[in-house]
């Protein structure tokens, strides 16, 4: 070839790549197999990917093949990239034994494409899976690392480029690859696997019966003796009501004792000594505060024992006293079954000295030995009853009675123990006066609280008292009562829960302790009864007892009036003394104290201290020379 000639067909060369892509671009719609990098990125972005089984079988031999007007654009299309970073991979991808294909095979390759393009639309996830598999192909090309490669058993195609035997063998080996898993085989014995696990479905054969009866039953369930005879119909009861029990009749009741055998004359010696305790003691108990000092020496002085520790009643005690004699140890005490149980301990031996006598039908809340006459003592019950023992006639008689209410606790409003104040349970007030004859004059009145649990006169002006209830503490004047609703003239708000007792100091009035559940004793300044009573100091203390044991109650010392007493629940078990300034005076324990003491009294004049339980034992802590 002239060179002339040469330099035209070079010229014509470079003219028809031109011609070439810009063909391509008019005609978008017909599917090419690019190799350029950007026709595979449109292409991907126009369907998800699914990854589906590939097989062989679902394509004809003429899908296969590549037609050689495609390879001739893919080769002038080399012109184009040039500038490119990819122009040194794409020379090779036209081998030279191509260019020599007749056009008869060129023209069946290009029906072949056109076939491929009207099924494009059916065929759209698994083209789409092709396409990600060309891309991946072309660049591993792209590296001239299979540029030589052939596919095992397509020798007969040598019209294919390399880049599709190489995308045949991919499909081959990806075929071969997911026909190894055996996903099949694994899914079949996993199915069967899963229908073995089921437990076989069988009912539960039902016992026969005979004549009748399936399992054999109790002769007690069939009410029948053994014999077989039917029994007899039992006749219905009643049923009763657990805390109703009948209140006693109405007036004086004779003492009659429980507990001890029918011996006159031992229970006429017990009726003397306690009638003997009439006369008020000769010797003077008005006496000045003790020192702290001298008064925890003799404190530290008194001691428990056997021979002080009695079983008095058979339930909780829920009131104590003890008596004022100088010479005697006399104790009595409230039981939570309506019984009052007086003690002497100075009797030999000790089971002898203990007398149980059943006044009320209820728990005994309340108990004070008469001030004006100590053979006198006042007991009051939940029954709503209020009676006087008398040792010197042997009889409890009736002091005032209120079967619409129930009592919880009251106090002397006189010195001579001729007029009382006494508390409801519901919050309502009675002033009871002794000297009417006959039957007591009452005069009921309500009050500004929810309920009422204790009731104190203050020692020295006698008119006014204190209640304790639910969350409130009030002081109220007596000559300012009214039916309708009194207010008090004074009311503590420092307590967060329900208040179990408020009691006045003894001697001057002057303080106020109280025992609340959220786990406080306080003390408070009451020495001016005024609109407000500031608070002293608090005493962080256990009160929790629970609901098997009598509530905690700090009582004053009659002797020293700026120390309270009260039960403890700490271990060992003790009795503990506060000051009113919150420091810990003394604690009361021993061997023989292993029982919380939930009600406590002190001596007014002697060192003798008694604490009763709620298994109805007292423990009397008393100087040795007492003893």
């Amino acid at each position: 070839m002239s060179r002339s000639g040469a330099a035209a067909e070079k010229a014509d060369s470079r003219q028809r790549p031109q011609m070439k892509v810009n063909e391509y671009k008019e005609n978008q719609n017909i599917a090419y197999v690019s190799l350029r990098p950007v026709q595979t990125t449109v292409l991907i972005k126009t369907a998800k990917v699914y990854l589906a089984p590939f097989s062989l079988s679902n394509y004809q031999l003429d899908q296969l093949m590549c037609p050689k007007s495609l390879l001739e654009k893919n080769s002038n299309n080399e012109v184009a990239c040039k500038k490119t970073k990819i122009k040194k991979t794409c020379r090779r991808i036209i081998p030279p034994k191509m260019k020599n294909t007749s056009s008869k095979a060129e023209s069946t390759l290009q029906n072949s494409s056109s076939a491929v393009h009207t099924e494009s639309n059916k065929l759209q996830p698994k083209r789409t899976a092709d396409v990600m598999n060309l891309s991946v192909d072309v660049e591993s090309s792209q590296d001239g690392d299979s540029d030589e490669d052939t596919t095992p058993g397509l020798d007969d195609f040598s019209g294919l480029s390399p880049y599709e035997r190489k995308r045949l063998k991919n499909i081959s080996e990806n075929a071969d690859f997911f026909a190894s898993l055996q996903l099949s085989e694994s899914a079949a014995r996993l199915r069967e696997m899963i229908e073995k696990r089921q437990p076989p479905k069988s009912k539960r054969k039902k016992p026969k019966r005979e004549n009748g009866i399936g399992c054999r039953r109790s002769m007690r369930l069939l009410k029948v003796d053994p014999s077989g005879v039917s029994l007899p119909a039992t006749p219905t009861l009643p049923t009763l009501v657990a805390d109703e029990t009948p209140l006693l009749p109405p007036g004086p009741l004779e003492m009659t004792s429980e507990n001890q055998e029918d011996n006159n004359e031992r229970f006429k010696g017990f009726l003397q000594t306690w009638a003997g305790m009439s006369k008020p003691s000769s010797k003077n108990t008005e006496k000045g505060l003790s020192s702290i000092k001298s008064y925890k020496g003799n404190l530290n002085g008194m001691v428990i024992s056997e021979d002080t520790v009695y079983k008095v009643t058979t339930g909780p005690i829920f009131s104590m006293a003890l008596h004022p004699s100088e010479t005697r140890t006399l104790v009595a005490v409230g039981a939570k079954f309506g019984q009052v149980g007086l003690c002497d301990l100075t009797q030999q031996p000790k089971e002898d000295g203990v007398y149980v006598f059943h006044p009320h039908s209820q728990p005994v809340s309340c108990l004070y030995f008469s001030p004006a006459n100590p053979a006198h003592i006042l007991s009051l019950s939940y029954d709503g009853t209020l009676r006087c023992g008398d040792f010197s006639r042997a009889i409890f008689e009736e002091v005032y009675r209120n079967e619409r209410s129930s009592f919880s606790s009251f106090d002397f409003l006189a010195e001579d123990a001729s007029t009382l104040i006494v508390g409801h349970w519901d919050g309502n007030m009675s002033l009871v006066d002794r000297r009417t004859p006959g039957t007591s004059y009452e005069k009921l009145t309500s009050s500004s609280m929810g309920k009422i649990r204790t009731v104190h006169v203050h020692p020295v002006h006698r008119q006014y008292f204190i209640t304790a209830g639910l969350r409130d503490t009030h002081i109220y004047d007596a000559r300012r009562l009214n039916s309708r609703r009194s207010q008090p003239l004074i009311s503590f708000t420092e307590h967060t829960k329900s208040i179990a007792s408020a009691y006045f100091s003894p001697l001057t009035g002057n303080r106020v302790v109280t025992t609340c559940a959220d786990c406080n004793l306080r003390i408070f300044d009451s020495s001016c009864i005024s609109s407000k009573i500031p608070l002293l100091a608090t005493i962080r203390h256990n009160t929790f007892t629970g609901r098997w044991l009598t509530r905690f109650q700090a009582m004053w010392d009659p002797k020293q009036e700026d120390c309270v007493i009260v039960g403890s629940m700490a271990h060992p078990r003790r009795v503990e003394v506060f000051h009113e300034t919150g420091k810990r005076v003394h604690s009361f324990g021993g061997e023989c104290l292993a029982s919380v003491c939930s009600i406590n009294a002190m001596h007014p004049t002697r060192y003798i201290l008694a604490g009763g339980n709620s298994s109805g034992k007292i423990h009397v802590f008393m100087n040795e020379k007492s003893c």
